[in-house]
Order: structure tokens, then sequence, then C-alpha cells
């Protein structure tokens, strides 16, 4: 039997890509996730890029609206958080709790207050360690 020749793989396309759908649901879910960790308007502000106040008041009324590149990043980031803490923790409360918590593996400082540096690094960072702490590297 022969078999086909592959000519397109996952790495060959674009499939990494989130398109505007999935960026809306990430924009929702962002939106319930920083009720859920007690975020302000202007640390939503930070861990979202510097989204304005007027559109950060618009996303909590449903309204989305255009969502970049980096943006839909940041997003991601934060739902890889969220989904580490929810291996970590059987509790969902626990693992909100967890966010704003002095951790000695961040010298004292919360998670939060690491990604409030602003950078897209600082999120992916964080992401990264809770993966490596659930054991999923």
């Amino acid at each position: 039997m022969l078999l086909e020749r592959i000519t397109i793989t996952p790495a060959s396309t674009n499939s990494t890509e989130i398109s505007d759908a999935e960026a809306g649901a990430l924009a929702r879910t962002t939106v319930n996730l920083f009720r859920q960790w007690n975020i302000s308007d202007a640390q939503a502000s930070t861990l979202l890029g510097g989204l304005s106040a007027r559109t950060w008041a618009r996303w909590k009324e449903g309204n989305l609206g255009r969502i970049d590149r980096d943006l839909k990043m940041r997003m991601a980031h934060l739902m890889g958080i969220h989904k580490g803490l929810r291996h970590l923790f059987k509790e969902p409360a626990r693992g909100y709790a967890w966010v704003k918590a002095p951790n000695s593996a961040f010298g004292g400082a919360s998670a939060l207050d690491f990604m409030l540096r602003g950078e897209l690094s600082d999120l992916a960072a964080i992401r990264e360690w809770l993966d490596a702490e659930r054991g999923a590297w």
C-alpha cells in the first residue's frame, strides 16, 4: 500500500492563529476571569497591554470591537494561567486567591504584581511557571 505524500502540516499552515470568533470568546472569558480575580479597571488595562478605559468599559458591556494580535496573545496566556490554576487547585476560589497572594517564587510579590509589570513576556513567564509546577512540560 502506498502512502500519500504529506504536503500540509500544522506547522506549515497558520493553524495557531487565533480567529476573530475565538478572540471574542477569549475577551468575554477574560472579563469574567478578571471579575473572579477582583481586578481593578486600571489593572485590567495593564494586563491587556494598555487597553483604554473606554474600550475596557465596552468589553464589560459585551461590545468587543477589533482585537489585535498582541491582545489575542495576552488573553491566550491569561487563559493558560487560569487553566494551570484550575489544575493545581481543586477549589476554584483558592486558584483565584493565589493570583494576589505573596509568593516566595516571585521574591515575595504576587503573581499579579509580576504580571502588572505589563509585558507580554511577564504573562508568559507566569504561565510557564504554572505549567512547570503542574508537570505539564
